[in-house]
């Protein structure tokens, strides 16, 4: 581990294939201690693999994994001090809260006062005082979680994996949940990697996200940069709610924009004016037309045409209306440009906003 000091989880060159699917190719990655990471990828992009590897509920085909210095390729599953959440729950539907978070310290033979004690103090922790002698049918979706976390770290794991731990919760509840994780984390300091496929809840909760597409990490980063600073076309694409355009230099502001074979343009990269309001660019302000108006809770996502383009802009609540039909001014901010090799990607900025830099 001397080649990297910091790190607590380690993966090296780490290669599965189940018949004639790739899931993992050549995965490596770290992870520092106490960290709470994110593997962000569509379906089948080889993220719960690695969890399952790292587990060792599967075997790599190659490679090497390291926990907290050590080698663990040949510790079997129940040696690793490893606690594991699965998006199903996975209790014991016959045993009570307090018997199903108490499960794992009577596997390890703790005495009956240590087990009262720190199932306790977990039932404590994670809000379900008063709930211990209830079974899960008893329980809501969110309960039912929680006592999943509470029964992964009464055995006081090093590492905690979660697999898609909030996809059989509602919306309003798993929001609520994933503060929640953040700050039980936080509050354990136990070094957790979390796979999810929803790119808001990757975000919000992790301090570090890994990218995952096709088996390969596409990108490692902070949620902040991996968001607003995307390194390939894939994560360009998969993040946000983007349209792709291959004639950009069509669009007023990137006339002599060059170099990509296509544009990747995300709602927040287009702002959207009434006819009857201020607009600050107008010589590279584009006409368009509104074909469609969807409520979004927050703001309204604008569909709009362009010539023959259509583009996607979010308007915050509060401002006029706009209708479907309206002719309306659009600014197009900045985009991602994809390069010809269709293998890196950098931002290109309207030439009014470069020329103002300029001036400044």
């Amino acid at each position: 581990m001397a080649e990297n000091a910091q790190a607590y989880v380690e993966l090296r060159h780490i290669n599965k294939t189940f018949g004639n699917y790739k899931a993992s190719d050549d995965v490596s990655f770290s992870v520092e201690k106490g960290k709470l990471i994110g593997l962000l990828g569509p379906s089948g992009s080889g993220k719960t693999t690695i969890l399952r590897i790292l587990a060792g509920l599967e075997t790599a085909d190659s490679g090497d994994i390291f926990i907290d210095g050590q080698k663990v390729n040949d510790i079997p599953a129940s040696k690793r001090g490893i606690g594991f959440v699965f998006q199903s729950y996975a209790l014991f539907r016959y045993k009570t809260v307090f018997d199903n978070i108490a499960f794992g310290l009577k596997i390890q033979k703790r005495s009956k006062a240590e087990i009262k004690d720190r199932v306790d103090e977990l039932i404590e922790l994670v809000g379900l005082k008063g709930l211990e002698k209830r079974y899960p049918k008893q329980l809501s979706g969110g309960q039912r979680q929680r006592v999943a976390f509470a029964r992964a770290l009464a055995t006081q794991p090093h590492l905690l994996l979660l697999d898609e731990p909030f996809a059989a919760i509602d919306a309003k509840v798993r929001k609520e949940l994933r503060s929640w994780l953040r700050e039980l984390i936080s509050q354990v300091g136990i070094t957790s990697i979390f796979v999810t496929h929803d790119q808001e809840e990757a975000i919000e909760v992790a301090d570090e996200i890994i990218v995952t597409n096709k088996g390969r990490i596409e990108q490692i980063g902070t949620p902040v940069t991996v968001y607003s600073d995307p390194k390939t076309p894939f994560v360009a694409q998969f993040l946000g709610d983007p349209v792709s355009i291959k004639d950009y230099a069509k669009f007023k502001g990137f006339h002599e924009t060059s170099g990509g074979s296509l544009a990747i343009i995300r709602p927040e990269f287009v702002t959207v004016t009434k006819k009857n309001e201020f607009n600050p660019y107008p010589v590279t302000t584009e006409e368009g037309i509104v074909e469609h108006v969807a409520f979004r809770g927050s703001m309204l996502e604008l569909s709009i045409r362009i010539r023959d383009e259509h583009l996607i802009a979010h308007r915050q609540i509060g401002q006029e209306l706009i209708k479907e039909g309206e002719k309306v001014n659009v600014f197009l901010q900045r985009i991602y440009l994809v390069d010809d090799a269709g293998e890196n990607v950098h931002i290109a900025v309207n030439e009014a906003l470069r020329e103002e830099s300029v001036v400044i």
